[in-house]
């Protein structure tokens, strides 16, 4: 196990990344490169501000929730109740943890999911995939929070108590936008109960790529899950495919990124878009992220929710196991196909 786990720490960009030298199978072919054209930042993503959700201005947020995926699949949260001091620290004992020596991060190199904790490259599917992702990532499972916790590192110090607290009010964020959501789609009070059972952490290290224009920290993707909390750096990186181009979702201080997931494209049956985004590499300076998944146990069926169909508007989604949905959008990723979701619509 010492030495499977030495072999994954030798392919981590950070242990071997000169900042000079871009191997071949982390190019990606010419139509898929971000090239050296510049991608505006977009004004038009929402920012949403939920110091008022619980006053007045509720139906205007759960308004502003929906039509901003329905346009754009992602909006940004403020106000949002998460203590700037914790979001601080939980940056910190991250960007941290990839700084540890290489024998102490070593240990927790694995692609075994059973794992509480592990560290990979690119991605789960390394020995298979097109092309690499210029990209290391740590993931966490979080249910139950206290078991989890115990598998996680012990340095830097107080990574478990952070990351922990960090994982509960996620978890408190994330339940109040899917309560949200659940009165835009004009579904019961807790329909998401279910739903969302199983999070996941995942944090995405993006160490200073000697040539950006010809690689991607990760490929063009959508989210299988419900929804993802992104907390970002202030490095910029996320773009966002809309209306036919790439377009930038720069940093806000204090703000988190929500995206839409196809689980949750298929439950409200079209109505809320999973949208295709990516990750561009910096020539100068490393990124490093942390998204917080929201989903269901992998045995659960994905299917449109029965208040949202109608004779004017019928399904237009089979039914899907969760767990083959996760393997078409991973098959997607790593480049053996070029979308996820087509294969589960109802051809009509």
């Amino acid at each position: 196990m010492y030495m499977q786990n030495k072999q994954i720490m030798k392919k981590l960009v950070s242990t071997w990344a000169d900042g000079k030298t871009l191997p071949d199978n982390y190019v990606f072919p010419p139509g898929k490169r971000p090239g050296d054209h510049v991608v505006p930042t977009s004004q038009s993503i929402p920012v949403i501000d939920f110091s008022k959700s619980k006053h007045q201005d509720r139906n205007y947020i759960v308004q502003q929730i929906v039509q901003a995926s329905q346009h754009f699949g992602f909006f940004q949260v403020i106000n949002h109740g998460v203590p700037r001091k914790l979001m601080e620290e939980t940056r910190r004992v991250l960007k941290e943890f990839f700084e540890l020596p290489g024998e102490e991060k070593a240990k927790f190199c694995s692609v075994d999911l059973r794992k509480k904790f592990i560290l990979f490259t690119s991605s789960i599917d390394y020995d298979t995939e097109a092309v690499h992702h210029w990209r290391d990532a740590l993931r966490h499972s979080c249910t139950p929070i206290e078991e989890c916790k115990k598998d996680w590192p012990l340095t830097p110090l107080n990574y478990r108590k952070v990351v922990g607290d960090y994982v509960v009010n996620l978890t408190e964020l994330g339940s109040r936008i899917l309560e949200l959501i659940c009165e835009g789609l004009g579904l019961e009070r807790g329909y998401f109960e279910e739903l969302s059972q199983v999070p996941l952490l995942t944090v995405n290290h993006y160490p200073a790529c000697p040539d950006p224009s010809l690689t991607l920290g990760a490929g063009k993707h959508c989210d299988p899950n419900l929804i993802t909390i992104l907390l970002q750096d202030d490095v910029s990186g996320l773009q966002v495919y809309n209306n036919g181009g790439w377009i930038g979702i720069e940093p806000i201080p204090d703000a988190f990124v929500v995206n839409i997931g196809y689980q949750l494209q298929i439950i409200s049956n079209g109505k809320l878009r999973s949208v295709e985004h990516r990750v561009v590499t910096n020539a100068e300076e490393a990124r490093t992220t942390a998204a917080f998944f929201i989903g269901p146990r992998n045995d659960c069926r994905v299917e449109p929710a029965k208040a949202v169909i109608s004779p004017e508007n019928p399904a237009i989604y089979k039914g899907i196991q969760y767990a083959d949905l996760v393997k078409t959008v991973r098959a997607a990723f790593t480049g053996q196909m070029d979308c996820a979701l087509k294969p589960h619509m109802i051809e009509t």
